[in-house]
């Protein structure tokens, strides 16, 4: 990789950022396409963050990748967002055009990508989807036109029917939800095709745990979980041993990161360059975001 003058910079910025997976990603798409493009994680604190977007406009930064907890405040620091941005009160992507900042959203893209790509058909498709946060909500508004019937469960019944009202002003379309229990769980896996777990259970630390007991999941369900770290969920993993579908989390995380990309270059990413990257980089390092 030559730098010089001319190359264009982008990035990530968040807090905590040193285990994060996407400078791997989108340098390995740049450099397989030659593009005069390089890619930085940068961590900034909550206190810090219109000075690193005053910095972006500075620095003339082409393009930034946002993670936690910077998604919901830094709309309030560019010059326009998309209607999806506007939905989710979210962005994670930023696209500086001309000095003029742009806000996207690509999480709920890459969650439909990740399906679509794994040969779901979401059209004839119930879903049940665990978690009502910032990713649960940015799948449900990606999917909840394309798919037969929606049923979201979440601990936080408050936060799940603001994101019912909201689907409903804006596809006119109903979708189901309840408290997150067991027992809601059960009673709507019975007739469901798909699971997706949107919540954080399982992730690092807690791996063992899962947010779905065995005894609920079936050989006819397909079942995404969007957390990375590990690849392998306990929940991903008790779904295999019935013999279930299973799409992990950094698929998502790779057609997300397509989908950025693809903003900030006008070009085609190349998907399986950013799989084998990013796996390698995994396998070598165990690195995590």
């Amino acid at each position: 990789m030559d730098i010089s003058g001319k190359t264009k910079i982008c990035g990530v910025i968040g807090n905590p950022i040193q285990h994060t997976l996407s400078p791997t990603i989108q340098n390995a798409a740049f450099n397989h396409l030659n593009l005069d493009f390089i890619f930085l994680a940068f961590k900034v604190r909550p206190a810090e963050l219109e000075m690193a977007i005053q910095g972006m406009r500075s620095l003339d930064i082409h393009g930034l990748n946002v993670t936690m907890p910077h998604k919901n405040k830094v709309i309030n620091y560019l010059d326009e967002i998309d209607s999806t941005v506007e939905s989710l009160n979210s962005a994670n992507t930023i696209v500086n055009k001309k000095g003029r900042l742009l806000g996207f959203s690509t999480d709920g893209i890459g969650a439909v990508k990740a399906l679509q790509e794994n040969g779901v058909d979401l059209s004839s498709s119930k879903v049940v989807l665990l978690g009502a946060g910032g990713a649960g909500r940015a799948i449900a508004f990606s999917i909840a036109d394309k798919v037969k019937d929606l049923i979201v469960l979440n601990r936080d019944i408050k936060k799940v029917k603001n994101l019912e009202l909201d689907l409903k002003l804006k596809f006119d379309k109903n979708i189901h939800y309840e408290t997150l229990s067991q027992d809601s769980i059960q009673k709507n896996l019975r007739s469901s095709d798909l699971l997706i777990n949107a919540t954080n259970v399982g992730m690092g630390p807690n791996s063992k745990l899962s947010i779905v007991d065995p005894k609920l999941l079936k050989s006819d369900l397909t079942v995404m979980d969007i957390v990375y770290n590990p690849l392998e969920t306990k929940l991903l993993s008790d779904a295999k041993i019935v013999g279930a579908k299973t799409i992990n989390g950094l698929e998502m995380l790779i057609y997300q990161g397509a989908a950025s990309f693809e903003l900030w270059t006008g070009r085609k990413a190349p998907i399986e360059i950013m799989k084998l990257a990013t796996l390698k980089q995994i396998s070598n390092k165990g690195a995590f975001n």
